[in-house]
C-alpha cells in the first residue's frame, strides 16, 4: 500500500531534488503543502519535518476523470517527504493500491499502473545524487 524510501540526504536538499525529478518526469506540482511548518504555526509541538507534494500529470488525470468522474476525490497524487528518527524518507501510497479499491474498471487500472511507475521512478531518482 505504501512505497516508501530512505534518503542520506537532508530534508531540505532531498525536498529540491524531489521537486526538480517531478518536473523532469513530466508531473506539475500543484502545491507543497508543508505540513510540519502549519502545525508549528498552530502552536503545535511537532518536532519533524514533513512537506507533502500534490503533483499531476494533465493527460493521466484527465484519463481518470473520463473512466468516472467521481475520482476527481481521488486526485491529486501526493508524495510526501518528511523526517522521522532523525532520518530522511520519501514516500505515497501506492495509486494502484488506491484506484483498485474504488474501481474495478481495466482502463483505469492501466492508467493508476503508469502513475505509480512514474512516481515511483521521481522517488527513486530523489533520493540518489543527482
Amino acid at each position: 500500500m505504501y512505497y516508501i524510501k530512505e534518503t542520506q540526504k537532508n530534508f531540505r536538499d532531498a525536498a529540491t531534488d524531489l521537486e526538480t525529478c517531478i518536473k523532469k518526469n513530466g508531473f506539475g506540482i500543484l502545491h507543497i503543502h508543508n505540513i510540519g511548518e502549519t502545525l508549528r504555526s498552530k502552536g503545535v509541538a511537532f518536532q519533524e519535518e514533513c512537506k507533502v507534494f500534490e503533483i499531476c500529470n494533465p493527460q493521466q488525470a484527465w484519463r481518470v476523470l473520463q473512466s468516472d468522474l467521481r475520482l476527481n476525490m481521488a486526485l491529486p497524487c501526493r508524495i510526501s517527504i518528511y523526517t522521522e528518527n532523525q532520518k530522511t524518507r520519501i514516500g505515497m501510497i501506492k495509486p494502484d493500491s488506491i484506484l483498485s479499491m474504488l474501481s474495478s474498471d481495466p482502463a483505469l487500472q492501466a492508467v493508476a499502473s503508469e502513475v505509480e511507475d512514474s512516481t515511483r521512478k521521481m522517488i527513486d531518482e530523489a533520493i540518489q545524487d543527482l
